[in-house]
């Protein structure tokens, strides 16, 4: 089957070469570490110990979300060396600042095909590879397998939607699946559809979220330091976090109801891709309000709105943050991390599409530490309603605190595991 699988993957590539051609030719990003992914990777590894650990997350979210767990793994094995991996250009930019001081190597996730699986493999020889959330790459797990490396899956969660279209490949997934040395997923639902598309029992477990298991990543005079830059003052900041073609205009429109009835406050604006900053440049010019990019130092004393232009800023400016809105849940997206705002106390609200952080958002909602908004108006009126009404807004805060203290863990969970 896995032969089966990669004739078709080389053979679907060179058929559909002329649009990967045109789309590397259009977006740079999809050629970012193209020779890498294809298995032209260089690693000095003479004089390093021999015992490789690789973590691997995708873009992003993921290589923040294990950001504490590979820094806490470093300090238990500060004799072992540690690779990073991500897919995408944007994961590979925040993964180089990230772990600049504590991995040995960061590099890019191989391609798929058994040449580019054993390059990777016979380059950096692990001993382990740890895997953050559902990535499912059969001829990689497979070989690695045969090699007697062992392969976890951690923080793993399958929505209903990807649940349903796994299922219809059952038969092919099942023997892939229990290639895995142990596969830890975020909840109970989550394990039961693991289980449900062939993964064996016992090679499933449940070990939490974590997102959860993140810390406040500034000192008192870091974050005064960004309230300097700035010019916060009294101001009271509503961060509208990644936000989602489509969502910007949500954003400005309840903003604008929002600034009618509170003065004080003021937008930063941050689209989740940077390509889409001047789209948003767009609409911040048909507004009324004045306008500032981060990138040129603009703040907020002659400006109403600020747009978020740089890259690995968001996390932090959340702590001089009021409130926060995140995006990708007025859009197919399926929503973004919600926990680097709340981190800092800060009441969250979303849209209604939050599939990819569900059950995070459940335990958000009944602490009610974040609001789910269903449209323009809504969103208004609760944005409205956290400025006006002090109580309700203090209630959020201190909830947003206390949930972490209830559902961390998960780290010490996978490291005793692994």
């Amino acid at each position: 089957m896995i032969f089966i699988y990669n004739s078709v993957l080389i053979l679907l590539s060179i058929a559909l070469l002329p649009f990967i051609a045109a789309a590397f030719i259009i977006k740079p990003k999809f050629r970012a570490g193209f020779f890498q992914k294809l298995g032209f990777y260089k690693f000095d590894n003479q004089n390093i110990n021999k015992h490789v650990t690789v973590f691997h997350a995708v873009s992003v979210g993921e290589t923040n979300a294990i950001k504490e767990l590979v820094t806490k793994y470093r300090e238990q094995h500060p004799d072992e060396t540690i690779i990073i991996t991500t897919t995408t250009k944007t994961g590979q930019d925040i993964a180089q600042k990230v772990f600049a001081n504590i991995a040995d190597k960061v590099t890019y996730y191989p391609y798929d095909f058994f040449f580019s699986v054993l390059s990777f493999l016979n380059t950096f020889k692990p001993q382990k590879i740890i895997i953050a959330e559902t990535e499912i790459w059969p001829c990689f797990v497979t070989i690695a397998k045969a090699k007697g490396i062992k392969v976890y899956t951690i923080n793993g969660r399958i929505s209903p939607h990807s649940y349903n279209g796994y299922k219809k490949i059952k038969l092919f997934l099942a023997p892939v699946l229990n290639r895995y040395e142990k596969i830890f997923m975020q909840s109970n639902d989550d394990a039961k559809r693991m289980i449900g598309i062939g993964a064996k029992t016992e090679k499933v477990e449940v070990m939490g979220n974590l997102k959860f298991d993140i810390s406040q990543n500034l000192s008192g005079t870091e974050i005064n330091k960004y309230k300097d830059e700035l010019k916060t003052g009294d101001y009271r900041i509503f961060t509208a976090a990644s936000t989602h073609k489509g969502e910007d205009e949500l954003v400005l429109y309840a903003f604008d109801i929002l600034k009618k009835s509170c003065q004080d406050a003021k937008l930063l604006i941050a689209p989740r891709h940077p390509q889409r900053f001047e789209d948003v440049v767009k609409l911040l010019k048909e507004t009324k309000y004045n306008w500032g990019k981060r990138s040129l130092n603009d703040n907020f004393l002659k400006n109403d709105i600020i747009l978020l232009d740089t890259m690995g800023e968001l996390a932090k400016l959340f702590s001089i943050s009021y409130i926060a809105f995140i995006g990708g849940s007025f859009s197919s997206t399926g929503g973004h991390n919600p926990l680097e705002a709340n981190i800092w106390g800060k009441p969250v609200l979303s849209g209604p599409c939050i599939f990819n952080f569900k059950d995070v958002y459940k335990i958000l909602t009944e602490k009610k530490c974040a609001q789910i908004v269903l449209d323009e108006y809504d969103f208004a009126d609760e944005l409205i309603s956290f400025y006006k009404d002090k109580e309700k807004y203090n209630n959020y805060s201190r909830n947003a605190f206390s949930v972490f203290k209830e559902n961390q863990g998960a780290i010490n969970y996978v490291l005793n595991k692994i």
